[in-house]
């Protein structure tokens, strides 16, 4: 008997844990769908301050501490919690730091004001993510990113990371999904997401404009497949992915049975 595809879901949201759009409870259909069909699945996603840990019953993974992030010269302790999905025999992983993520709201403060500072949690989620693989040394066969701020994990796994055994043989999927911001990440968000010597500036120019657009457009370009997981996307992502030759797309069906998505994961880890 062949040994299980691994597969590793990556979102800024997963029911019943976050829900801030529709594809929150895809994410959660997913997981359980190819645990349920001979996938080895585990799940990453931050652990904003709105979480309940005592509902969710998160507890730290004390082997997997001490890891440090560094991001624009600055060290920054990552904390990881897990919980056990619902209804499901798999582990959802939620990374925590407390000066980026124990908030009492999750982008925009009480008032509606973008946190200055997104652009930052955002590097630091997608880089402390990978650490996170790494420490776990589990290489996953697929990767399926979803959500605007797992955007520069694509990116990242195809440079930075492309030398590292525990992702040497992984395939990426991106969601592309809604717009739900129209701040920017910052000036200097290309700047902040240079995590190592070797990328330079020109390796991230599709994230320049540092918009929620930017970072769909990113995290697609740099992708093995697209997934569009919205009715409401963006004109222009959806026509100028469609187009791209060699590179899968599949467009989300709220009334289907997610068995298309299975056959994306199982095409792109036999390749």
């Amino acid at each position: 008997m062949s040994a299980k595809k691994r597969i590793l879901f990556i979102s800024n949201e997963m029911s019943p844990y976050l829900e801030l759009t529709e594809f929150s409870e895809t994410v959660n259909k997913l997981a359980i769908k190819t645990n349920d069909n001979n996938f080895e699945v585990r799940c990453i996603m931050p652990r904003f301050g709105i979480i309940n840990e005592r509902r969710h019953r998160l507890h730290e993974v004390v082997r997997l501490s001490g890891i440090n992030v560094s991001v624009d010269n600055e060290d920054m302790p990552l904390q990881i919690k897990v919980a056990s999905l619902p209804s499901a025999r798999l582990q959802v992983y939620f990374l925590d730091n407390e000066d980026l993520f124990r908030r009492k709201f999750i982008f925009h403060d009480e008032q509606e004001k973008w946190y200055d500072d997104n652009g930052l949690r955002t590097v630091f989620f997608c880089k402390g993510a990978l650490e996170t693989v790494k420490k776990f040394g589990w290489p996953p066969d697929i990767i399926h990113c979803s959500g605007w701020m797992t955007g520069l994990i694509p990116a990242f796994i195809k440079t930075v990371y492309r030398k590292e055994p525990v992702f040497a043989h992984s395939k990426i999927v991106f969601t592309i999904g809604q717009n739900t911001f129209k701040e920017k990440l910052g000036s200097d968000f290309v700047k902040k997401a240079l995590i190592h010597a070797s990328l330079k500036e020109k390796d991230l120019e599709v994230y320049k404009e540092a918009t929620n657009t930017a970072m769909f457009r990113g995290g697609g370009s740099f992708a093995d497949a697209i997934t569009f997981g919205a009715e409401k996307i963006e004109k222009k992502l959806v026509e100028e992915f469609s187009k791209v030759r060699g590179k899968k797309t599949l467009h989300h069906n709220p009334e289907g049975d997610l068995t298309d998505y299975l056959q994306l994961y199982s095409d792109l880890a036999d390749k």
